[in-house]
C-alpha cells in the first residue's frame, strides 16, 4: 500500500489511530502488486480511513502507516475478509518477517514549507 503523494499524510485532530506495518519481503512477489492495489481500494472505502504513508529502504525494509479516525474503522479493516485472505497469503508467500504496531495518537502536528 502506498501514498502516491510527494508529501506525508497531514496531521489530524487527535485522537485517532495508526497501524504501523513494518516488513521484509521474500523474493517471491508473484501477485503482490495486484493484491496490494486491491487492498488500497478496499481500505479507502472504509468510513473513518484517513490515509496512508509508505516507505521502502534500498535494503528492503518496508514501512506502511495507516491512519484511522477511530477504533471502529481500524477494526473494520482488520476484519475485512479479503484483507484477512491477503494476510494469510502474505505470511505464506510474500513476507520474510513483519511487525504490526497499533497506537492511539494523542498529539499531532505538521509543517509545510511555504
Amino acid at each position: 500500500m502506498s501514498n502516491h503523494a510527494e508529501a506525508p499524510v497531514g496531521a489530524f485532530e487527535p485522537p485517532y489511530y495508526v497501524a504501523v506495518f513494518t516488513t521484509v519481503r521474500t523474493e517471491d512477489q508473484d501477485g503482490y502488486r495486484e493484491t496490494n492495489a486491491r487492498m488500497e481500494e478496499l481500505v479507502r472505502a472504509i468510513p473513518g480511513y484517513l490515509g496512508m504513508d509508505h516507505a521502502q529502504t534500498p535494503g528492503g525494509l518496508g514501512i506502511t502507516v495507516g491512519y484511522f479516525r477511530d477504533a471502529e474503522a481500524l477494526a473494520q479493516w482488520r476484519s475485512n475478509a479479503e484483507h484477512r485472505a491477503a494476510q494469510q497469503r502474505g505470511r505464506a508467500e510474500w513476507y520474510q518477517s513483519y511487525t504490526l504496531h497499533v497506537a492511539k495518537v494523542e498529539r499531532s502536528h505538521g509543517f509545510v514549507r511555504a
